[in-house]
Order: structure tokens, then C-alpha cells, then sequence
């Protein structure tokens, strides 16, 4: 599932190939693509027809466009493979190309999605906390990139959670942005055992892992993402070698880069987390 780094990858991709375009038509060739939009296929390409972008935005690991009609925005769910890609018009149309805009331009933003999880829907803005964002998007929390980012608000907010840390930083609701991937990696870099109590973890604690999780996600977005296979992908379908710097997620029985200790996978909420049982110590349970 495509992460922050990954998804502000796209953002900026969109920033610089579709804002100041207009949509001149709109094509969708598979159901599953506009299931987030209840009045359908039909409805939101007549929609988007004649709209000119003025700007990608994001929050966490939600995308959006919004454009010259005031009120409205596109919110693009990648789900697990899906692909935004700016395209010419007469290039080959891609197998899971399941949504195509066509630009004043000559160009097609084509959603490329194979295993059809994501997909577009539009929704109207509404103003949270000084910003403006999609309805759907409303109940996301700032991510740690983002400028107004409060970090004494996230560690109380991560303080009063009496669950284990690594649950609580994949709570969108609390701090967004944050995957399983850079989870692991941020509690690595941090020192902390993913099933430490957030409740019991002491605020410089928690400012060094928000700090953390900061760092690996900027040095993430620097490297273009994490890319394990062919799906994750910028707008020119260029992957992201961000892989090659993980410290211990997929790392099982490799040593750890600090202390040599091999690492450990464990399965947590259906998922495996890795870790340094040297580096992060687990909690002891009575």
C-alpha cells in the first residue's frame, strides 16, 4: 500500500504535468474504478469535462485535484496498485488503464490500476481547521510533513492512547500518513518496540519518534519512494529506490544495522512487523 512518500511522490508529479490543464474528456472502462463515486461513471466524466486543475494537493495518504469550479475536488484512492500516469495521447493505452482524461494538451492522465482496490470519486470541500478539504477526506489528521503539523498536540494525542505505539501511529485519525513500512522503520530509528504502550512512553520519547518519523519519511520522499515490484511508479512510471535504505522492514534474519542482532519479523494486525531485539526492547508482560 502506497505511503506518504510515495503518494506526495505522485502529488508533485501532478503538480507538475496536469495543474494549469483542462479536461476536454473523460473515459472509464472499468466499474470497480468509480465504485467511491455514487452517481457514476457517466456522471463524474461529464463532471470533470471542461475543468481546468488548479492544484494537487494531499493529506497523509489521501490525493486530490481541485479545480476551477469552486467546491470540488477528485480524490484519487491508489488502493494497492494504482498508477497516475501523464501520458501522450497516441501512446499504447496501458492493460489496466481503467480511467483516461484527456488534457487540452495533447496529454491523458490515465488511472492504471491492477488489482482494481483504488479509483476516483469526486467530492465537495469543506473547511477543517483553516484548510480546505475533501468531505472524505475530513477526519485525517496532519501528517508529520505537513508545515502546521503540531507535535506537542500528536504526543498528547499519543499519550492518551492506551494501546500498543505501532497500532496508534497507523491510526489515520491521529497522525496521518504513516504505513506499516516507515512505521517500522521510525521505531527502529527510535529505539522503541512497536507493542511499547503509547500510554507509557514518555514525551521525549514520543517527540524523538514523531522526529523520526518525520526523517524517514523525508528521506524516503528524496529517494522517490519505497518501489518493491512494478507498481509503484511516479508519473512517468519511474520507480523509487527508497527499498535500498530500509533498515529493517523485509530484513528478517539480516543483521541490524546498529548493532548486528538479527532481525526479527512478527506478525502484528494481520501484518509483519520487523525489528532489532537488541535495539527495541520488547514490554515485559506481568
Amino acid at each position: 500500500m502506497p505511503e506518504l512518500p510515495e503518494v506526495e511522490v505522485v502529488r508533485r508529479g501532478l503538480a507538475t504535468h496536469v495543474v494549469g490543464r483542462t479536461v476536454e474528456s473523460v473515459t472509464v472502462t472499468h466499474p470497480r474504478s468509480v465504485r467511491r463515486h455514487p452517481e457514476g461513471a457517466a456522471d463524474l466524466a461529464a463532471r470533470l469535462t471542461g475543468l481546468r486543475v488548479e492544484s494537487a494537493q494531499r493529506r497523509g495518504k489521501y490525493l486530490w485535484l481541485t479545480f476551477d469550479e469552486p467546491d470540488t475536488a477528485l480524490v484519487v484512492h491508489l488502493g494497492m496498485s494504482g498508477q497516475m500516469l501523464v501520458q501522450p495521447a497516441v501512446a499504447p493505452v496501458e492493460k489496466h488503464a481503467h480511467i483516461r482524461a484527456a488534457l487540452h494538451d495533447g496529454a491523458e492522465l490515465r488511472f492504471v490500476d491492477q488489482r482494481t482496490f483504488g479509483g476516483w470519486a469526486l467530492a465537495p470541500l469543506v473547511e477543517v481547521g483553516g484548510s480546505l478539504l475533501p468531505e472524505s477526506v475530513a477526519h485525517i489528521a496532519r501528517d508529520p510533513l505537513d508545515p502546521l503539523f503540531d507535535q506537542e498536540a500528536a504526543v498528547a494525542a499519543l499519550r492518551a492512547k492506551n494501546t500498543e505505539i505501532k497500532r496508534v501511529l497507523l491510526d489515520q485519525t491521529v497522525i496521518s500518513g504513516v504505513g506499516n513500512i516507515y512505521a517500522d522503520e521510525s521505531l527502529w530509528r527510535a529505539r522503541i518496540h512497536g507493542n511499547r504502550p503509547a500510554s507509557g512512553l514518555t514525551r521525549p520519547a514520543l517527540r524523538t519518534l514523531l522526529t523520526e518519523v518525520g526523517a524517514v519519511m523525508g528521506d524516503a520522499l528524496e529517494a522517490g519512494g519505497t518501489s518493491f515490484d512494478a507498481l509503484y511508479v511516479n508519473v512517468n512510471g519511474q520507480s523509487g529506490y527508497f527499498e535500498r535504505s530500509l533498515a529493517v522492514y523485509g530484513r528478517e534474519d539480516e543483521p541490524c544495522r546498529r548493532c548486528g542482532a538479527p532481525i526479527v519479523r512478527e506478525r502484528f494486525m494481520s501484518r509483519s512487523s520487523y525489528s532489532c531485539p537488541r535495539c527495541q526492547r520488547k514490554p515485559h508482560h506481568r
